[in-house]
């Protein structure tokens, strides 16, 4: 705060700036005028000081510690531009840090998860900022990612639903979330929501359909959508029972292991690890295929290689041509 003293009849103001002290003569009589006036000016000098705006040859342009403090001035913005240079050759491209980014969540993610990750980073994100800097990227430019995707060239089907998109464009969210903490920048992600999906209609089947399909199916499947039906189990769940994991004694299913990809491996979370209770359907459905594969091998369902059954070819030679016979509407299996 400027301090205003009385110097040889004249007035002195005495304050700080850029950590020095500084007291400066005026030409200004000590008089009850022009004491108001130079208060006022003094305020608006505190008040530039403070917003950084205050040029010190403004207010005394024949002052010694003029060029003194800009010298010092120019010193400090070298020093600043120095500094910034060297923040911004620490940053990594976008591809760069991608890496580092799945080399560290890989422990956490089941492989078909990282694969998928994978997959969608080096379809889209990577052509698109893969050799930029991460603090480079701006948030009009993933808007623009955004609206790209849901227009896909790659995909002939039509647009990507927003749920794809969603799905696609985390990933980019969390690099460049965990790289703005990591290297003190604003994410261009602060603000831009996720797209809105729209709900979709699930119609189960009614007992009258499930009795029908059941009748109609193919005959070495009709234990397999007896215990998907009666169960509620998810498609990688019974897809990858295994006959240790039935009690016949307890008349339980231990839901323990999933395949996905072809690949064996604990449920996705703690949750999904829970027993069922064997309906008298199921118990007689599991009783008649120990019949067939129980002694053979250690899943319940397999195909004739005595591997797991592969669900999207059940789904395309099975399912949907089963549905289509009986006339009954085309849903997803897990609709069922």
């Amino acid at each position: 705060m400027a301090t205003i003293k009385t110097r040889s009849g004249k007035l002195q103001v005495d304050f700080r700036y850029m950590g020095h002290r500084c007291r400066e003569q005026t030409r200004f009589t000590d008089t009850l005028p022009t004491a108001r006036s130079s208060r006022k000016s003094w305020k608006r000098m505190e008040a530039e000081i403070l917003l950084g705006t205050f040029l010190y040859r403004d207010y005394f342009p024949k002052s010694k510690k003029v060029s003194f403090f800009d010298d010092l001035k120019r010193k400090m913005e070298t020093a600043t531009t120095s500094q910034n240079n060297n923040h911004t050759d620490n940053v990594p491209t976008f591809a760069e840090f991608a890496e580092r980014w799945l080399s560290e969540k890989r422990v956490e993610w089941r492989d078909s998860h990282y694969d998928a990750v994978v997959n969608a980073l080096k379809a889209y994100a990577l052509p698109a900022f893969g050799d930029r800097k991460v603090s480079d990227i701006t948030k009009a430019e993933i808007l623009e990612f955004r609206s790209n995707l849901a227009k896909d060239p790659l995909r002939k089907g039509g647009q990507l639903k927003a749920s794809t998109v969603n799905k696609t464009i985390t990933p980019v969210r969390m690099i460049l979330n965990e790289a703005a903490e990591r290297y003190d920048f604003t994410s261009p992600f602060r603000g831009v929501k996720s797209l809105k999906v729209q709900r979709v209609d699930v119609e189960p089947f009614t007992l009258e359909e499930v009795n029908l399909f059941l009748k109609h199916v193919r005959k070495d499947f009709q234990a397999y959508y007896n215990v998907r039906f009666f169960t509620g189990m998810r498609t990688g769940e019974i897809d990858g029972l295994q006959w240790k994991y039935v009690d016949f004694e307890r008349r339980q299913i231990l839901v323990r292991e999933t395949i996905v990809s072809g690949k064996l491996t604990y449920t996705k979370t703690d949750g999904s690890q829970r027993e069922i209770y064997m309906s008298q359907p199921v118990y007689n459905a599991l009783q008649a295929q120990h019949k067939i594969t129980g002694a053979y091998g250690q899943f319940v369902f397999w195909n004739r290689n005595g591997n797991p059954l592969e669900h999207n070819n059940v789904t395309k030679r099975v399912w949907h041509p089963t549905l289509a016979f009986l006339g009954l509407r085309q849903r997803p299996p897990y609709q069922r």
